[in-house]
């Protein structure tokens, strides 16, 4: 649809229009009147010079951001990521087990804290920084943060009639944007996600197949809508990751349909492939139309499941990479493709066998498509790993980062490292596997530490005003002032034709 257009009933040239533009805006925006007053080009309307000025500004931003670096240089300047686990993803994870919803408050802090681990804190970064990390992933759980009122029969949620609707809780986008500063503010980037909404849980709302992504559309577009505008103006050390796990109704691993009755349904596998890319689009879509540095910024999108095509016991184990499509992205080379890998450490001759084959298949049906790879987490599924095949977990770790960035492929380490009240000290717990990850990456003298210190990053939300003064919770069609930190600009936002 075409942007309707404001109709001038009467049009007063010289002083007259310029007040009358001007007379509802904010006192601070008020010199406005000198501006234009001085800039107005003779037998030109205050209107028209407006939107000049606007859209010279406009050529001027989208230059400046030009300078954003590609997907390439961000996996590569990452060097070493670690996820900040069981945290802000922890969640209840089952309609008849509301537990967390149940017996707290449902503060931020009741839900940072459910899963065992501490209120984050920056001093926590801070140590990740100065040991060599230079990424870490932030995921976040949205659904118990919405409009859901969770009035429990017992433990029991009715969904049906207690909907978590569309809009995020402001204290729970408050306490997100904390922690995403805590990261940023160390120089270090951010992946911030969608985590337990998708996943095997009675509680995931995004699944893969073509009707629940029909069902689901608006939402979450709305949910990655008010996300893409409450970090619009971060750099490039914050990346988006549309979605984690997201599994077929069947909830099957390794492979779409896999845990159908016959361990593969064609019609089944093509509509949660269908799904995966159909999301995939919408993140990618609704990030870059919120404007901004969101217009470059750099975007993950996941396989299925986050399958990385890893074994060889099925012919369709490597079906996520092949049916995972490249989105179709206004902005060229501003796009990553995620994989998780977990992998047995039992005996590490084919724990290393396994390494070099995922990454063979990962580079011959997904890094082939146009886009660099991340393990958005990787880390080993032989239970007691750490503790009970120490030699050859830490022998896997230095050997999978070694190779992961042979062949630019970011990393991020599943949690561990630094667990539960370790986070509070902060210290590592697992000293050892944290050097074994670090001399993966850095070589035999590790991490040589921060070469200068790191001038903390803070950020501030804009305001809106239209022409008439109003306040708007969002750019609008036409021309837009905002205001930043009490200083204003001009901004044309073109009308969707």
């Amino acid at each position: 649809m075409r942007a309707k257009r404001t109709k001038f009933l009467d049009k007063p040239s010289g002083k007259a229009e310029l007040e009358r533009l001007t007379k509802n805006l904010p006192k601070s925006l008020r010199f406005y009147k000198i501006i234009l007053y001085l800039c107005k080009p003779k037998g030109m309307s205050y209107m028209k010079t407006i939107i000049l000025i606007g859209t010279i500004l406009m050529v001027g931003h989208q230059v400046q951001a030009q300078t954003f670096e590609s997907a390439a240089d961000a996996v590569k300047n990452m060097a070493v990521g670690w996820n900040l686990g069981n945290t802000l993803e922890s969640n209840s994870g089952n309609v008849n087990n509301m537990w967390i919803e149940k017996w707290s408050s449902r503060t931020p802090q009741d839900y940072e804290t459910a899963w065992g681990q501490p209120v984050t804190k920056p001093e926590l970064m801070k140590m990740m920084k100065e040991a060599g990390f230079n990424a870490i992933r932030v995921p976040v759980t949205w659904y118990p943060h919405m409009e859901a009122k969770f009035n429990l029969n017992g433990t029991v949620w009715d969904v049906e009639n207690d909907d978590i609707g569309t809009e995020i809780q402001a204290a729970w986008m408050k306490r997100v944007h904390e922690v995403v500063d805590y990261v940023v503010g160390q120089g270090m980037y951010c992946i911030l996600n969608v985590h337990h909404d998708t996943g095997e849980a009675t509680t995931a709302w995004l699944l893969a197949d073509k009707d629940t992504y029909a069902r689901q559309k608006e939402r979450f577009e709305a949910v990655w809508h008010q996300i893409a505008q409450e970090f619009r103006d971060y750099d490039h050390h914050l990346l988006f990751e549309g979605y984690n796990e997201m599994l077929d109704s069947y909830h099957s691993w390794c492979f779409a349909s896999f845990a159908t009755p016959s361990n593969y349904d064609a019609a089944v596998a093509a509509s949660a492939y269908d799904a995966i890319n159909s999301y995939a689009q919408s993140f990618v879509d609704v990030v870059r139309a919120t404007g901004g540095n969101n217009a470059q910024r750099n975007l993950i999108v996941s396989t299925y499941g986050a399958c990385s095509g890893s074994g060889t016991w099925n012919s369709h184990l490597q079906d996520p990479l092949k049916n995972m499509k490249l989105p179709n992205d206004q902005t060229a080379n501003h796009l990553i493709f995620e994989v998780h890998a977990y992998l047995d450490v039992k005996n590490i001759s084919n724990t290393k066998k396994e390494v070099d084959q995922t990454i063979r298949v990962i580079k011959q049906h997904l890094a082939s498509k146009g886009a660099p790879v991340i393990f958005g987490e990787w880390g080993t599924n032989t239970e007691k790993g750490y503790d009970d095949y120490r030699s050859n977990m830490l022998s896997f770790a230095r050997y999978f980062m070694e190779k992961a960035k042979a062949n630019n492929m970011g990393t991020f380490y599943w949690m561990g490292l630094s667990d539960g009240e370790h986070r509070s000290v902060p210290e590592f717990n697992q000293p050892d596997l944290k050097d074994a990850i670090i001399k993966g990456y850095y070589g035999e003298e590790g991490y040589l530490g921060v070469s200068q210190p790191v001038a903390p990053v803070t950020y501030s939300k804009e305001r809106y005003y239209s022409l008439d003064g109003r306040l708007l919770d969002r750019p609008a069609s036409g021309i837009t002032i905002v205001q930043r930190e009490g200083k204003p600009a001009i901004r044309l936002c073109l009308p969707s034709m």
